[in-house]
This record gives C-alpha cells, sequence and structure tokens, in this order.
C-alpha cells in the first residue's frame, strides 16, 4: 500500500496550484487583425447567424467540447453535506479528468440552492452555455427528480455520474465476474446495501440487463419489501423489480444463498461469517469509500472468488472514471441528446470486452487503460 499522506499532498497542492483547471485559448490575440477577427467588429458576424441558426451553434461555438459539472454539495464523496465551497475541489477534479481522459473541456459550477425546482431553474438558465451537463453530487431521493425533468427539458445530454457512472462499471465488473465463476447472471442472487443514488441505479440498469436476476434491495432499515411503512417513493419503486418473494429481515437473513453482494452503504457493514452463508464462490463489490464495506484481506478468509472496491489501492477498482469521459466524448461528438438505458448496457460491454481474458484480479480494466475513451465513444450514437 502506497504510504504517501494524500491527504497533506493534496492540501499542499491545491494551495501551490490555486485549484487545478484553468481555460486555454485556441489561437492567440498576437495582432490587431485577430483581435478584430475574434472579438469587435468581426465576432458581430458570427453572433448574428448563430442567433437565426441556432442548430448550427456547436459548430461557431464551444458547445461541441463543453460540459458543466454542476453539484449542490449536498452528498459530496464519504463527506456528505458539505455545501457548495466544499463540493468545488471534487468538481474541478472531474473537471480535470474530463480534459486529461476525453479531451473535454469541463466548468465546475456549485449552486448554493438545494430543492429540486431551484437546481433545475437554475442549470436550465444556464444550460445554453454548455453541450452537455454532468450532475454530480447530490442527494437522493432530490438527484432522481433533478436527473429526470432536466432530462426531459434540455435538449442536451444530461448524466448524473454517481448513478449511471458507478452502475455502468458495476455492470462490467459483473459481466466477466460470470465468465470466471461459470455463472449467469440471470440466474444470480444479488443483494444490494444501500438505496440511494448509486444503489438505485446499480440494481436498476441489473435489472435492464439481466431481467431474471433475483435481486433485495437492502438500506440501513433492512430488506426493503412491501411490509416496510417508511419507505420513500423512490424506495417503492424498487419494489417493482426487486424483492419477488416479498422477503423481509435484516441483511444477513438476505444475505443467505445469495451470489452477489453489493455494497455502497457504510464501512465493516459485512463481516466474514455473514460472507459464509452466502452461495459458493461467492462475489463481494464493497465500494464504500475510504473504508469498503470489508476489506479484501478479511473477505479472503470466507473464500470469495471475487473482490471488487472503489479503491485504487486493491485490485478491480470500481471507478465511475473508467465509463463517463468517454460518454460524453461520443454524446458530443455524435450529436447524442439522451444517454439511454441502451447506451449503459453497450458501454458495459464495452468495458468488460477490454478485458480480454479476466481473472479474479482483473475484471475491470484500469482508469489509464487509453481504449477506454475511443471504444466507449463508437457506441454512444
Amino acid at each position: 500500500m502506497n504510504s504517501m499522506n494524500y491527504a497533506d499532498e493534496a492540501l499542499r497542492k491545491h494551495k501551490e496550484l490555486k485549484g487545478k483547471i484553468g481555460l486555454e485559448l485556441k489561437d492567440q490575440l498576437d495582432s490587431k487583425d485577430k483581435l478584430s477577427t475574434y472579438y469587435t467588429p468581426g465576432v458581430g458576424a458570427v453572433s448574428s447567424y448563430v442567433a437565426e441558426h441556432p442548430e448550427e451553434a456547436r459548430d461557431y461555438t464551444w458547445l461541441n467540447n463543453v460540459v458543466a459539472v454542476i453539484s449542490d454539495g449536498s452528498a459530496v464523496l464519504g463527506l456528505g453535506d458539505i455545501g457548495p465551497y466544499g463540493a468545488l475541489p471534487v468538481m474541478e477534479g472531474k473537471g480535470m479528468l474530463f480534459k486529461h481522459f476525453a479531451g473535454v473541456d469541463a466548468v465546475p459550477i456549485v449552486l448554493d440552492v438545494h430543492s429540486a425546482d431551484e437546481i433545475v431553474a437554475a442549470v436550465k438558465a444556464i444550460a445554453p452555455s454548455f453541450g452537455g451537463i454532468n450532475l454530480e453530487d447530490i442527494a437522493a431521493p432530490i438527484c432522481f427528480e433533478v436527473e429526470e425533468r432536466l432530462k426531459k427539458e434540455l435538449l442536451i445530454p444530461v448524466f448524473h455520474d454517481d448513478q449511471h457512472g458507478t452502475a455502468i462499471v458495476v455492470l462490467a465488473g459483473l459481466i466477466n465476474s460470470m465468465k470466471i465463476t461459470g455463472r449467469n447472471l440471470n440466474d444470480c442472487r444479488i443483494v444490494c446495501v444501500g438505496a440511494g443514488a448509486a444503489g438505485t441505479a446499480i440494481m436498476k440498469l441489473i435489472h435492464q440487463y439481466a431481467p431474471q436476476a433475483e435481486i433485495l434491495a437492502v438500506d440501513s432499515k433492512g430488506v426493503i419489501s412491501s411490509d416496510r411503512t417508511d419507505l420513500n417513493d423512490e424506495k417503492k419503486k424498487l419494489l417493482e423489480f426487486t424483492n419477488h418473494d416479498n422477503v423481509s429481515g435484516s441483511l444477513e437473513d438476505g444475505l443467505k444463498s445469495a451470489d452477489i453482494f453489493i455494497g455502497v452503504s457504510k464501512a465493516g457493514l459485512l463481516s466474514v461469517d455473514m460472507v459464509k452463508t452466502m452461495a459458493k464462490d461467492p462475489i463481494i463489490f464493497a465500494m464504500a469509500n475510504p473504508v469498503p464495506e470489508i476489506l479484501p484481506e478479511e473477505a479472503a478468509k470466507a473464500g470469495v472468488a471475487i473482490m471488487a472496491t472503489g479503491r485504487s489501492d486493491f485490485p478491480n477498482q470500481v471507478n465511475n472514471a473508467i465509463a463517463f469521459p468517454g460518454i460524453f466524448r461520443g454524446a458530443l461528438d455524435n450529436k447524442v441528446r439522451d444517454i439511454t438505458e441502451e447506451h449503459k448496457m453497450k458501454v458495459s460491454e464495452v468495458i468488460a470486452g477490454l478485458v480480454e481474458n479476466p481473472t479474479p484480479e482483473e475484471i475491470i480494466p484500469s482508469v489509464l487503460d487509453e481504449r477506454l475513451v475511443p471504444e466507449i465513444a463508437k457506441v454512444i450514437i
């Protein structure tokens, strides 16, 4: 494990650089002619033309290559509701990933509003400046309403990465896990702990891809079943495709004989004894950060077949950066308005296919794999 103190180093570098992204010019203003071409009087001709032909705006402005990374700071990483200023370094980091991996210009925007109506209004107001919207770190259940409304009301792609980026990479890992363990995902019993943004999207995408799979959703109160009287609307919707046998009880109850555990919850939630009650050769995706639901060395004691986490210092990191740069690269290049469920499943298959010979130590390609962005972009059409 790397001994570098990343917290101290991050504080030092961010202060030294005063942030980590900036704008760059595509040409230099090194002559009077250029100044007159790019600004007044020349720019007036471009403005007049684009005003008359708004459908061509992306051909004359930065819309062809720019995404807004938007958060209200209500669900930042593992830090929770720390507000817009606390969210800004993370949004800048997202912008850095967009530029480095996909050449996409990304502008971090943090909002000091928190209701669905306010967030939607703010995003709609600034949307004409961008070719795509990446929502980030907005707490559930508001994030569901915000994304759904914006997708209906805007003419550019809207993607909540906390939901769908996570789901896409998880599904990719499961596709390869099936190859290694000789299973069919449709025949698996899957327990997902955490029914917020990421957990909900993971379960929905798995159901789309493998509709016969048996899925149980678990939150802090236990298995989500029709017997529960404390469910919000989003959790009630989960019952449309999960827990058909109406199992109730605790995580321990739901986990018995399960093939797959997916955790997007909190550290230390899963014990060795609990894993031992699962089916033979269990598959564990423990993605709580920075400490997973169970550490790989503990899971090994229970004989897990495959182990994935959200951390880069263990094998099989489920990292959203594997997916979202290529998705937006394809959406921008191919003028795609909606990123659909079909797109997401195709991206999962592409990601899985880049691991030519999956092993328990490698079910997901590295985020540094240079094939990711171009191959993913090909299927966003």
